[in-house]
């Protein structure tokens, strides 16, 4: 029997609209991965693109794949501040602790010349806690 929110009725494991089968998570997620890697195919320069491929690739657990689009980031598109965030939490995640030490720190010059002042308190903080664990 379909569970009801309010008043209509949810099909487990079906669309309401038409019926069809609901992709699954793990469908969802290999979607995402390929259309990111299409989009970089046809332009590997897609700041966007690789940011949101590295974290697809982080929170998939296949970090060493995430770090090559990071890095790729670092390097080439250094002003795009997103990474420097998430590219410092996957190198401390993997006991890289002086390497992401240097990337927040990057990071934070980087916000501070943008003005990006959220940014920037999330990086410190990050650090902060970094250099608490030693």
């Amino acid at each position: 029997m379909p569970r009801r929110v309010g008043h209509q009725p949810i099909l487990q494991g079906r669309s309401r609209r038409r019926g069809q089968p609901i992709p699954s998570k793990i469908h969802m997620e290999q979607t995402r991965l390929e259309f990111l890697q299409e989009a970089l195919k046809k332009n590997p320069d897609d700041s966007f693109a690789r940011y949101a491929l590295a974290m697809e690739f982080s929170n998939a657990g296949q970090a060493e794949s995430a770090w090559e689009h990071f890095e790729y980031l670092l390097t080439r598109h250094p002003e795009y501040a997103a990474t420097y965030y998430q590219a410092g939490m996957l190198l401390w995640k993997l006991g890289r602790r002086e390497e992401a030490h240097q990337v927040l720190s990057q990071g934070i010059e980087v916000t501070r010349r943008q003005g990006k002042n959220h940014a920037q308190s999330e990086l410190e903080r990050a650090l902060e806690e970094l250099a608490s664990e030693t």
